[in-house]
């Protein structure tokens, strides 16, 4: 049987780096393990959060025997995480696009608990998108810890041999956010040029203080399970605030209304993305229902396409609706609902 992308990436770190290095030690759990699903603590578990809220499971952590208060529940452990890992095999397994960006988050609890968060796409066929490069940099600017993109274990062990000298990781550090920044620069003025040029092709509306992010989801995508709707949508949202950091992100659904988002906050409790979606900082999700001005035929087309999937007829109904209303949206005609204004204030 063929190896899970998992198993590659875990047997790969055992091999290459040890389960001691410089110091730290590998916490790692077995592919059959569900152990890493929970909270860091003295019970195991690999994954962070903050003030309640949890982010995806991470494959590796590297620790030491230290007390440590997890930001996620304030409780002290014994053991202090330095540097936690999410990696993957998709560059060989046909992930070239923005698949790439649902594991963001995974590694983004660790950043946003003041650690070392490090997404490592072992090299393969396919490329790392450069958008995780920017997407990392901004959010190492405005997160407690630093976010690196890697695909490769000399690089990662390069970083843990210097972990304890702080001039030797300020360095390594410094130098890869030079690097990933290039990365996602260059790509960004090839691609795009400017930011009304990646508002247009990225479903994105730029104002002073917030954008809007637009997109098709439906509430049977978080209530079906055979859908991954949730990481596609956490993975969206991540990228558009950390492409505009300090701006407000609303995420416009507008398939959906207040009355689907009030269901999946009563049946979705516990389910990890939607968590976020509803909890992450400067992010608002909004409906049909959050705008004014709406024509009446507008808002009666997309409830009759409220539970299609986008393609055929309704992807037709959906792109026309769509346009009426981010030009109305442009134009000043259709506008958030003035109890938005809050969030940005």
């Amino acid at each position: 049987m063929a190896q899970s992308s998992d198993e590659i990436v875990k047997r790969e770190i055992i091999d290459k780096i040890g389960v001691e290095f410089n110091g730290l030690q590998l916490m790692v759990f077995p592919e059959s393990s569900d152990a890493d699903q929970i909270p860091f603590g003295d019970e195991g578990g690999l994954t962070f959060g903050v003030n309640g809220t949890l982010y995806g499971s991470c494959d590796a952590c590297w620790v030491i025997k230290q007390p440590w208060k997890n930001p996620y529940n304030n409780k002290i452990v014994q053991y202090t995480p330095v540097v936690a890992l999410e990696g993957t095999d998709a560059l060989n397994r046909g992930s070239s696009g923005n698949a790439q960006y649902q594991r963001f988050h995974h590694a983004l609890g660790a950043v946003k608990a003041g650690l070392i968060g490090v997404y490592y796409l072992r090299k393969g066929v396919h490329k790392i998108q450069e958008d995780l490069y920017g997407m990392a940099f901004n959010a190492t600017q405005v997160e407690k810890g630093t976010y690196l993109i890697i695909d490769n274990l000399d690089e990662l062990k390069l970083l843990l041999s210097v972990i304890h000298d702080a001039s030797g990781l300020k360095d390594f550090i410094e130098q890869k956010m030079k690097s990933m920044h290039h990365v996602f620069k260059e790509k960004f003025d090839r691609i795009y040029g400017n930011w009304d040029k990646f508002g247009e092709e990225r479903s994105t509306l730029i104002y002073d203080k917030y954008v809007i992010k637009y997109s098709g989801r439906m509430k049977r995508n978080f209530t079906d399970g055979s859908q991954r709707a949730g990481h596609i949508a956490v993975g969206e949202m991540f990228l558009t605030k950390y492409y505009f950091p300090g701006k407000h992100v609303f995420y416009l659904w507008p398939k959906m209304t207040q009355g689907d988002v009030d269901y999946l906050d009563a049946h979705k409790i516990d389910d990890k993305e939607w968590r976020i979606l509803r909890n992450e900082d400067g992010v608002s999700i909004i409906t049909i229902d959050d705008l004014e001005n709406v024509p009446l035929v507008v808002k009666k087309e997309l409830k009759q396409i409220a539970d299609e999937p986008l393609k055929g007829d309704a992807l037709r109904i959906f792109n026309r609706d769509v346009d009426i209303i981010v030009n109305g949206l442009r134009r000043g005609i259709i506008v958030l609902k003035s109890q938005l204004g809050r969030n940005i204030n």
